[in-house]
């Protein structure tokens, strides 16, 4: 794969897959060829299939290549709660290195662009000594960052940006997702953030009642992100 990013947020429930379904649309468009990896999710649902989580397929939706559910998205779990408590209650224990392998499989495939997306915030447990960070910083995959524009927003995302650099890894660039409508001065939050974080800015995403990635395409630019 000749392009991989991680995909990480400020926290939970911040756009991740809206942003990385919108950036695999916008690469889509440019001609090129992409993937997409959810490598552990946590509220999947039983379908005939098995357990299926939503965020996987909606990124195997936005993808342009064929790749097995199994491989997008390896490590499942029913229950919507941390990774590491959902693993524990099903007596299972992944680690950061099995993730890495699963990941690494995937990447071998030909292509132009990977999205590998992350579950929760920057750091978010794994198990008991391991965080899902671990597993970007063992790929070596520059990070674009999720910040979900609500009350907090510009603490939460410094202090991320600043973790993310501390472990040695590049912001590759940072996209604003308006998750509440009803914030006051969002956009002068947005500026700050502009003006602080070390990284280009892919598009400030806007409140939407029934998002979609296409939808948010239309304000991401993946420019940046392909210059070397």
């Amino acid at each position: 794969m000749k392009n991989k990013f991680f995909i990480a947020g400020t926290d939970t429930d911040v756009g991740k897959t809206l942003v990385a379904c919108g950036l695999l649309h916008a690469f889509n468009q440019k001609g090129l060829s992409t993937l997409a990896l959810k490598p552990i999710a946590a509220g999947c649902e039983m379908s005939d299939e098995g357990l299926r989580n939503d965020d996987a397929l909606q990124l195997m939706e936005a993808m342009s290549l064929d790749c097995p559910y199994d491989q997008v998205n390896p490590i499942k779990m029913a229950a919507a709660i941390a990774p590491h408590i959902a693993l524990a209650e099903e007596e299972r224990r992944v680690t950061a290195a099995q993730l890495e392998g699963y990941c690494r499989g995937v990447l071998m495939k030909k292509g132009d662009v990977c999205l590998i997306e992350g579950a929760g915030g920057w750091r978010v447990p794994l198990n008991e000594r391991e965080f899902i960070s671990a597993l970007p910083i063992q790929l070596q995959t520059p990070v674009i960052l999720v910040v979900g524009i609500r009350l907090g927003c510009i603490n939460h995302a410094l202090l991320t940006v600043e973790t993310i650099r501390n472990d040695g890894l590049p912001i590759a660039g940072w996209v604003a997702n308006c998750v509440d409508p009803h914030m006051s001065r969002g956009d002068e939050n947005v500026d700050y953030l502009k003006s602080m974080l070390p990284a280009p800015f892919l598009g400030e995403v806007p409140y939407m009642e029934e998002p979609t990635g296409l939808a948010a395409m239309k304000f991401l630019s993946v420019n940046a992100l392909l210059e070397k």
